[in-house]
């Protein structure tokens, strides 16, 4: 599988933030998150928020 590109990363972890209420000064682990999201695509986790891990 091919690594996620930027631009699906970012579009990630905006959703994921929205999603969390958009708490401030939380930017690079939500990209981290959305990051790991996407390298694990292929197996069936549920999608988390850095408020519920």
């Amino acid at each position: 599988m091919a690594e996620p590109t930027d631009d699906e990363i970012r579009a990630l972890a905006h959703r994921l933030w929205e999603e969390a209420g958009r708490p401030e000064g939380r930017d690079k682990e939500f990209w981290e998150l959305a990051e790991q999201e996407l390298r694990n695509r292929d197996k069936s986790s549920p999608l988390r928020t850095p408020d519920t891990l």
